[in-house]
């Protein structure tokens, strides 16, 4: 049974940092893909950064949100089978609650599109605030 558990949501400054973790279970993670996904309040769910099936990130295909770039960076450790948000310079506007999803055959041209993605973590909120 494929799981997905997040973990390292919490307040803090604006400008500071946090690294989200995604431990997962259930399945071989180099190969599915893995997408960090959030929802802000009364907002559709949007993709952050999601990583094409592979060993290491940079053996596949990576996308990254506009807003994010420079700023927030994907790892995977297979062996902990876990993939980490590293998220820097936080922004008021990153405020939310932050999933991680996995699927098996997500198309490289829709690889952060959340209706790919069948399986998913319970969310970890990320708050933003002075």
């Amino acid at each position: 049974q494929v799981q997905l558990v997040e973990s390292g949501g919490g307040l803090v400054q604006p400008g500071e940092s946090l690294r989200l973790s995604c431990l997962a279970s259930g399945f071989r993670l180099d190969a599915y893909a893995i997408g960090w996904f959030r929802q802000a309040p009364g907002k559709n769910r949007e993709g952050v950064i999601c990583i094409s099936p592979g060993i290491s990130v940079g053996d596949g295909n990576t996308f990254y949100q506009d807003d994010v770039k420079g700023r927030f960076t994907v790892s995977r450790d297979n062996d902990k089978s876990t993939v980490y948000l590293q998220m820097n310079s936080l922004k008021a506007e990153d405020t939310a609650v932050y999933y991680c999803a996995a699927d098996p055959d997500v198309p490289i041209q829709v690889l952060c599109g959340p209706y790919e993605y069948h399986h998913w973590g319970q969310g970890t909120q990320v708050t933003v605030s002075s």
